[in-house]
């Protein structure tokens, strides 16, 4: 381990959509209200993408952003995964598209399909195969659009999402102790029914009747989603800290998936933690799954809450049930 090269995010970028769904808009669809919606989730707006912008579009700005904030060209990236739930098509993949649009060489590209944790495994797969010593430069993309899969007649989880992508060049470097210092990925697929889109895979292609019946759309048990989310993410958060010898109170920010801000209020509290040690903007971009960490990372980067020497986790927790944290000493 000692020998391995070190992994560090060398360039961060993220995009937004221009559609704002603000709660009062949301009220005119369902049955809802601006308070119902604040007050059990801390959302006030989301993005939505546009009916002809894809999540491969969202993705091809915030790669561009990444690249150029890395310093790099798109010839020089060596390795390109997206991690979606919400992909294009089902093949070819969002990351041969965007191979393609961004203009990268002919390097390994494909995706990762681990829900909300979805960018926490690619970017551990990523750190893998830069430490491996086969690519110096890994563009790694989370991006989501989720309004294409949310039941706009559901109230219970229409207004939870939103769309947007984020992106990160990780790159190889000799400098020891920096960058991704160590990371925990986790999965327990008894839990997969309390979140989860029964059709259009092998096991119900689309029908009349399974359309009919709104099985093409996210469904989720609210409440079990709560329960499980705060346990896991506090033992992912406690458990990498404890492999480093580290506490807490040694983190500089912690940048968590952006479920719900009452997950992350109760996951403050039994860390005794102050929330304003966590990076958030849930209640301007709501849950954008696979893209929420990577945007929130870039945009508490840009905001100067994360300088060189920093100790920063990431963590999140998805369907699957998955679920993991990232430890980073920022360069």
């Amino acid at each position: 381990m000692t020998n391995r090269p070190s992994v560090v995010v060398s360039g961060t970028g993220s995009y937004l959509p221009a559609g704002i769904l603000t709660n009062d808009d949301l009220s005119q669809m369902v049955e809802t209200s601006d308070e119902w919606i604040v007050t059990r989730t801390g959302i006030r707006e989301r993005r939505i993408a546009s009916a002809d912008e894809t999540t491969a579009d969202m993705g091809f700005v915030a790669s561009r952003e990444a690249i150029a904030a890395a310093g790099l060209k798109p010839e020089d990236i060596d390795l390109l995964i997206v991690g979606t739930i919400t992909p294009d098509m089902l093949f070819p993949s969002t990351a041969c598209m965007l191979q393609a649009r961004l203009g990268l060489r002919q390097i390994p590209a494909f995706d990762v399909e681990a829900a909300c944790s979805g960018f926490l495994y690619t970017i551990d797969i990523a750190r893998a195969m830069l430490q491996a010593g086969t690519i110096k430069h890994a563009l790694v993309v989370g991006a989501e659009k989720l309004s294409s899969i949310v039941d706009w007649t559901d109230r219970s989880t229409c207004v939870l999402f939103g769309d947007g992508a984020g992106a990160v060049v990780l790159s190889r470097s000799d400098e020891p102790g920096i960058g991704m210092i160590d990371s925990i990925l986790g999965s327990d697929g008894n839990g997969g029914d309390i979140l989860h889109m029964p059709g259009g895979g092998a096991a119900l292609p689309a029908t009349e009747d399974s359309v009919r019946a709104r099985q093409h759309f996210l469904k989720m048990n609210g409440r079990e989603v709560f329960k499980i989310a705060v346990r896991v993410m506090e033992k992912a958060i406690l458990e990498i800290l404890e492999k480093q010898g580290l506490a807490p109170d040694d983190v500089s920010l912690f940048v968590p998936h952006q479920a719900n801000i009452r997950i992350l209020e109760m996951l403050a509290t039994r860390m005794k933690l102050p929330l304003d040690r966590f990076a958030l903007n849930i209640d301007r971009l709501g849950n954008t799954s696979a893209a929420s960490i990577p945007i929130v990372l870039d945009e508490a980067f840009r905001e100067g809450r994360i300088e060189s020497g920093d100790l920063v986790v990431l963590v999140a927790f998805g369907a699957g049930l998955t679920w993991g944290a990232t430890l980073i000493r920022w360069q």
